[in-house]
Order: structure tokens, then sequence, then C-alpha cells
């Protein structure tokens, strides 16, 4: 089954705010179909299921960041600060956001989530790799360093024994 949306656009929306992978409410509205103002009025009307841990409201300093960081990015005229959805929060929508587009794209945007999973698990396990063969290589150098010592004092002609300038026992 196509995918209502591309899976590139969603990905773009993905953000990392306090060390979650978050969605903001406007681009969530907009991935629905629907006024971020009825987004969030289906949200608050819905306050027990969305826990801190599922959505959290931006403060000044990191929706400041946030637009300088998206430049090109028309914020409009907001009179409070965008709440940003984590992957349960975005999961618990589509039961407040009762469509079948919201469904739909409910599913896309958690098949973006699992992907993104996947990528940094796949990037974890090449760091684990990476720091696994640079010990190896370290452990190499110093048997290697070793080995060119041994290749230099065999290279360096042998001193020649001092004549010894005395006086002989007769």
């Amino acid at each position: 089954m196509k995918s209502l949306i591309p899976q590139e656009s969603i990905e773009q929306k993905v953000l990392m705010i306090r060390g979650h992978k978050v969605m903001l409410d406007r681009d969530l509205a907009r991935l629905y179909g629907v006024p971020t103002k009825v987004l969030i009025q289906a949200v608050k009307r819905n306050k027990s299921r969305f826990p801190d841990d599922f959505m959290f409201q931006l403060n000044e300093v990191e929706f400041h960041n946030l637009r300088s960081q998206i430049v090109t990015s028309r914020w409009g005229g907001r009179r409070y600060l965008p709440y940003a959805f984590t992957e349960q929060g975005v999961a618990m929508l589509s039961s407040v956001l009762r469509s079948k587009r919201a469904i739909q794209v409910n599913i896309a945007i958690m098949r973006v989530f699992v992907k993104l999973r996947r990528i940094l698990s796949t990037h974890k396990e090449l760091a684990r790799k990476l720091s696994q063969l640079e010990r190896r290589i370290e452990k190499h150098d110093v048997e290697i360093k070793a080995i060119f010592d041994a290749i230099r004092e065999l290279m360096t002609p042998p001193k020649k024994p001092r004549k010894r300038i005395g006086f002989h026992k007769s």
C-alpha cells in the first residue's frame, strides 16, 4: 500500500528536543490536514492521554533556538509556544483525531520513527565495531613499532671495537 505522505517529508519534521525525537504540533496538524488549533483542542480535551513523556510544550529558549535553526520556515503569529509530541504522543493522537486520514498519517509516522530507530541502532553498532578496530590497531601499532626498532637496530652497522693503545706485558 502506498503511503499517503512520502517518508522523506515526515523524516524532515522529526526533531531532537530535550533528548527526544519529536514532531511539532503545527507539522502534525498539516500532516493530519487539520488546523493546529483543532489539533491542540483535541489534545486538551483528552489531557489525561498525554503525559509529559508523550507531549510537552517548548520553552522560550527552545522555541527561539528552533526558529533560528529553521530560518526559511514561516511561523506566523503564534500566541503560544508550540507543543512537541514524542513517538508515543503521536501514536496517541490517532485516538483523539478520529478520521481515516489520521489513521493513515499515523501509520506513516510510526514507520518513520521505526526507521529512525533502526538507523540509530545501526550507527551504534558501527561505532562499537570501529572502537574495537581502533583498539586492535593501537595494539598492532606498538608491535609494528617494535619490529621497526628491531630492523633499525639490525641495519645499524656494529660499532667497531676500539683499539687499545697501551702497554703490552712482555
